[in-house]
């Protein structure tokens, strides 16, 4: 009635009670009118549609204290159509289920439990000072005619409360899972809960759930709220203060009815049309154990370790660079009408190709007086002036030859047994230039159209884990996972730095040298007009710009790593790999080298492939089928391009032209194919007429036919990085052959060179030890890769992928240095003299 005071709640719970003991039985209270219980003690019963029991237990609570309790329920009835139904009533919530208890499998299965255990929303601690009285009623019933028996246990839980560095054991089931309480103490600001289990099964799932009830402990309600988890032998969550206003939260363990979910199989006993199983013994025991995780000073000494480790860079490159100032480039300021050079033991002049005839530059080859023409184009007294820029349509135009030789003279100079790079640098320096800046265009383009996408895509990956709290969808290191705002992940993101600035600082040192090469054109300086290797440095800009991009793109697949997006971290990665073959073959053949739209247009292709493999390469053999073949068949078509620079052509009829002539050329292509084959291939067996050509192009068609097969027996899930394996070992294989012949050439290796190919060697294996450190997997279940997880090994912050990614960009750092230095010691030597291979 309005305007009663209400009772206190220590006479309500007296005369409640008192009624109660008046009207029931010590077998539990009919209908409305409860049994007073015990803790501890178990009680037994029957119901029916026409008899239920309701039980009421009571207890104090202290200030201050949060007291949980557990409700232990049974029943032997195996009938799925009157099951016995128990409602828990608290004084701010209800928990009910019922008994059998089913649990959903995959393909409709189900799994039925006759015993159950349930955790009660625990009362929150009141601000008074003095203790208060609970009650909880526990109703069970059924709709059933017939009686049913059950058991009733309800008992109050000791270890409710986590401590911080203290390991607590305990087991957990389908329907017996368990959650606890966890208290911020007042110095952390983060913890880490850290769960690991002797026995891989059955799989599990860890939960992190604010403090409201219910509490989603079961398997088909865990992933309503919070931040959760599968599990096999592993798992880490880190957790924040300020997610949690109350400062406080439930870690709840729930352990799922199949395995599937963590890679696991169906169990046996459920395998053909039996689609129900009883009581499964599927228990599993946990140890969980929650520590603090770093304070943010620790996130200020990464950041201040990352860029000034990188910056030291800087600092040798500015040192090496004075160094180079004070001994070399001294020499610009000689007139450029001077006819000789200082510490230059050769003979001089300004016009130095037209002073004599390079001894020995016809082995085996026809005179080179009989093309003057083209041998006067490259001299320096019939070129344009050196700073003089070429009409927009020849840049446009590029791809074209601009010799004036006929055809014919082109075909015999690039295919004497013995090439000079005077014979493979005949066009105009200013057109090949430009021809190579392209690169620089249009891999910034590239770049652009790229890394936009990507980057909203893992922005909208990143928000799905922090919105659904599912941490399945990311493969992180978990025990070295650093949050910092909207990332899961920060330290993984931070080590891809490296690149970025390495990639930045090598765009500047190439810039310093084009433009003390242009300088130096300037002054007519012997040296960059007919000796040394051309200086066309398009490529290493483009190759400055995909170091970067890679640092980029790295970080973009470490916001949220996973099998769908891994070639975002590997795209450029091809692309550097083959930027430095091409640079590396451009720099005995600068003109006959690939223009740039060919060169991306064969990435596209790389990548194009790479995505499939992603999609149709796990199990799909006719996809490795059709790989292999291409693979082979490319390695061949470039082998035959490169053996013959080009001039390899089966198609071919003389005098035949338009529309009429393509039946005669038709016919043509298989006689030239079988001349050529027996003139090549039968008659030279014993003696090629380009024996070191062919021994690199045997030696890297058995590489790349060796990876044909690997990949068509094996088939590994990892396409991306298959690819990656054959660019890599391609480019290895023609570095080495290079640095082979270019000393079989008596030609020198200048300290820097050396010291770069020292310092890339070291690096690269360091680099490598800790790349093949797996601290992940995305090729398995995000519970399986868990296990692979491990603790931060440098400042408490980054892990071994992140050291990884130290070395491999100062390794990368080095490699470009290689080919940007590894031919410096040419420069006071004439093209003519210089070997091409």
């Amino acid at each position: 009635m309005a305007g009663r005071a209400a009772p206190a709640p220590e006479a309500l719970l007296c005369a409640l009670l008192w009624a109660a003991a008046a009207a029931a039985a010590a077998g539990g209270g009919p209908g409305d009118n409860p049994a007073p219980g015990a803790f501890g003690r178990v009680y037994r019963g029957a119901v029916n549609i026409s008899a239920e029991r309701v039980y009421a237990f009571a207890y104090r609570s202290e200030p201050g204290q949060v007291d949980a309790v557990r409700v232990y329920v049974n029943s032997s009835s195996e009938n799925l159509r009157y099951p016995v139904l128990f409602v828990v009533r608290q004084q701010k919530g209800v928990l009910s289920w019922q008994v059998p208890l089913i649990f959903r499998g995959l393909y409709q299965r189900t799994y039925n439990y006759q015993e159950v255990s349930r955790t009660l929303c625990p009362s929150e601690p009141t601000p008074e000072t003095r203790p208060s009285d609970q009650i909880i009623f526990v109703d069970v019933a059924s709709m059933a005619p017939f009686n049913i028996a059950y058991e009733l246990l309800v008992t109050r839980l000791e270890n409710f409360q986590l401590e911080t560095n203290k390991a607590f054991n305990f087991t957990a089931s389908p329907s017996q899972p368990q959650y606890f309480l966890y208290k911020f103490p007042q110095d952390v600001d983060s913890v880490i809960i850290n769960v690991v289990s002797d026995a891989a099964y059955p799989c599990s799932v860890v939960s992190v759930q604010d403090i409201v009830c219910p509490v989603y402990d079961l398997d088909h309600n865990v992933e309503f709220n919070g931040v959760y988890q599968s599990m096999t032998k592993q798992a880490a969550i880190t957790v924040q203060r300020k997610d949690f206003p109350g400062e406080q939260f439930f870690v709840v363990f729930v352990i799922k009815p199949e395995d599937y979910a963590c890679g696991g199989s169906v169990p046996s006993s459920i395998h053909g049309n039996v689609n129900r199983t009883w009581n499964l013994q599927r228990t599993k025991n946990l140890q969980v154990t929650i520590v603090p995780s770093i304070k943010k000073s620790v996130y200020v000494q990464a950041m201040f370790f990352s860029f000034l480790g990188f910056l030291s860079f800087y600092l040798g490159s500015v040192v090496v660079a004075f160094v180079h100032y004070i001994s070399t480039d001294m020499k610009l300021t000689v007139p450029s009408g001077s006819d000789s050079v200082a510490g230059s033991g050769m003979m001089t002049s300004s016009h130095p190709i037209s002073a004599s005839t390079p001894e020995g530059s016809s082995y085996g080859a026809i005179d080179e007086s009989s093309s003057s023409g083209g041998r006067q184009l490259s001299s320096p007294e019939h070129r344009p002036p050196a700073g003089s820029d070429t009409d927009s349509s020849v840049e446009e135009e590029s791809d074209f030859d601009t010799m004036p030789e006929i055809e014919s003279d082109k075909n015999i100079i690039r295919t004497k047994v013995f090439l000079y790079l005077s014979d493979l640098s005949r066009k105009d320096r200013r057109i090949v230039s430009k021809k190579y800046k392209i690169y620089f265009w249009n891999i910034i383009t590239i770049a652009v159209f790229y890394a936009l996408p990507v980057i909203q895509l893992v922005i909208t990956y990143q928000t799905v884990v922090n919105v659904t709290g599912n941490q399945d969808i990311c493969y992180y290191n978990f025990l070295c996972a650093h949050p910092l705002g909207v990332l899961s992940a920060f330290n993984n993101i931070l080590s891809n730095v490296g690149h970025m600035m390495l990639g930045f600082l090598f765009l500047l040192i190439v810039l310093r040298r084009d433009i003390l090469h242009r300088r130096a054109m300037e002054m007519k300086d012997i040296y960059t007009l007919d000796y040394g290797i051309p200086k066309h440095f398009g490529l290493f800009y483009a190759m400055g710009i995909a170091l970067m991009m890679e640092g980029v793109l790295s970080a973009c697949y470490h916001v949220c790593p996973n099998y769908s997006n891994f070639q975002f971290d590997t795209s450029f990665m091809y692309m550097i790999a083959g930027l430095c073959m091409l640079k590396l073959y451009q720099t005995r053949h600068p003109d006959i080298n690939a223009s740039a739209y060919s060169a991306y247009a064969s990435f596209a292709v790389v990548i194009s492939l790479a995505v499939l493999g992603v999609v149709f390469g796990k199990n799909d053999m006719w996809f490795w089928v059709i790989f292999s073949m291409i693979h082979v068949l490319a390695s061949l078509a470039l082998s035959t391009q490169i053996y013959y620079m080009g001039r390899f052509k089966i198609a071919h009829c003389a005098g035949c032209s338009g529309f009429l002539s393509f039946p005669l050329a038709d016919l043509g292509i298989f006689r030239r194919a079988v001349m050529v084959l027996y003139t090549d291939c039968i008659q030279q067996c014993s003696r090629p007429m380009y024996m070191d050509r062919m021994v690199l192009l045997i030696v890297g068609n058995l590489v790349n036919w060796s990876f044909a097969i690997f990949g068509l027996v094996y088939r590994p899930r990892d396409f991306a990085s298959y690819i990656l394996g054959i660019f890599i070992c391609n480019l290895l294989l023609y570095l080495a052959f290079y640095i082979i012949m270019k000393l079989r050439s008596s030609e020198k290796l200048l300290p820097i060179p050396m010291f770069c190919i020292v310092a890339t060697a070291v690096v690269w294996a360091a680099a490598l030890y800790f790349f093949f450190q797996t601290l992940s997997s995305w090729e398995e279940t995000p519970a399986e890769s868990r296990e692979k997880n491990r603790p931060c090994i440098l400042l408490g912050f980054f892990d071994d992928h992140d050291v990884w990614h130290f070395l491999s960009a100062a390794a990368l750092f080095f490699s470009f240095l290689v080919l940007l230095t590894l031919d410096d010691d040419l420069d006071t030597v004439r093209r003519d003299k210089i070997p091409v291979f």
